[in-house]
């Protein structure tokens, strides 16, 4: 099996590899589906018209949060959750599909959900609980000897951009644009920061969605009843009926993350992620001390041929 290149950019929630070629004490109705209902399987239709991107209120400038911007959307349909264990083991076994974690070898994982007998990993250099782990993957998502860490109804992981496109063109879908996956978290709201409103979660008793919650890296006290993924259709469903918009995973999308701004501190800031594709909706691993990123509006990106065991996605359908 080829070996990973150990080459690294350390983005504190995306780490990347640089291509060379519980008790939930909630009060917020946390919902379950284990089942294959068709109703909340199917994909569902969002309107199109005019759609808002961004915000007036960055929090993280440097990420190119704003300006608000509005843009006509079209129709489309789109997942109501990411793309689960169990649809990606369909398309692999369909379609014989090898992951770039598998053939590369490695994957990203955070440090504190490794077995303890894992030997000694790579960190991220700044990121020290982003660890590269020979044989993490889609199927191994802690590393080797992790299977019970596999769940057919939690997202999909270990999946780089390029996995996500084959397996969109397999089943007839494609990747969102920023703008229709912002159009589709705001669930007809409009202007609000999260899928939910304006309220900000917290770690006591608001959990509209899978976070940290205590401090991070060192204690996450699992307040939700997760410590890692959520399975794909859990919480309160936005406007749309769309799960887990904001949190659980980060989604790839189909555009190259790109920062507007003139600004030369900005520009030298990302000038070691071209070539990065977006990613929207933060991950369990965002605590607003740390990553404010679960806001529709918020954004990072990531090398194409990257994998962690925080990133997934959702496809969105024509018409």
């Amino acid at each position: 099996m080829q070996k990973s290149v150990h080459d690294y950019s350390n983005s504190c929630c995306a780490p990347s590899r640089i291509a060379h070629e519980s008790d939930p004490t909630s009060t917020q109705n946390i919902l379950t589906d284990t089942g294959d209902d068709g109703n909340l399987s199917a994909a569902v239709p969002i309107p199109g018209g005019p759609g808002l991107v961004g915000t007036n209120s960055p929090a993280i400038v440097e990420d190119g949060e704003g300006p608000m911007r509005t843009t006509r959307i079209k129709a489309i349909s789109i997942d109501r959750s990411v793309v689960t264990n169990a649809r990606f083991k369909e398309f692999v076994d369909a379609t014989g599909y090898v992951t770039e974690a598998e053939t590369l070898g490695s994957s990203f994982c955070f440090f504190k959900h490794l077995p303890k007998l894992t030997g000694k990993t790579q960190a991220v250099v700044s990121a020290e609980w982003w660890r590269i782990v020979d044989g993490a993957n889609w199927r191994l998502i802690n590393g080797p000897n992790t299977q019970d860490a596999w769940h057919a109804d939690h997202p999909v992981v270990h999946v780089s951009w390029h996995d996500a496109n084959a397996y969109a063109k397999w089943s007839g879908g494609r990747l969102p644009t920023e703008a229709e996956w912002e159009h589709a978290a705001r669930g007809g709201l409009g202007d609000i920061r999260f899928p939910w409103g304006d309220e900000e979660p917290d770690d006591t008793g608001f959990f509209p969605c899978n976070i940290w919650q205590g401090r991070f890296p060192a204690n996450n006290t699992e307040r939700d009843g997760y410590a890692a993924t959520a399975p794909a259709k859990s919480y309160d469903p936005n406007g749309y009926g769309l799960f887990n918009m904001a949190g659980n995973v980060w989604e790839w999308t189909s555009e190259p993350f790109k920062v507007r701004s003139l600004k030369k501190s900005v520009q030298a800031f990302h000038a070691d992620r071209k070539g990065f594709k977006l990613l929207k909706g933060g991950s369990f691993l965002c605590h607003i001390s740390y990553c404010y990123r679960y806001r529709i509006a918020a954004r990072t990106g990531n090398s194409a041929n990257s994998s962690t065991s925080h990133q997934g996605f959702r496809l969105v359908y024509e018409g």
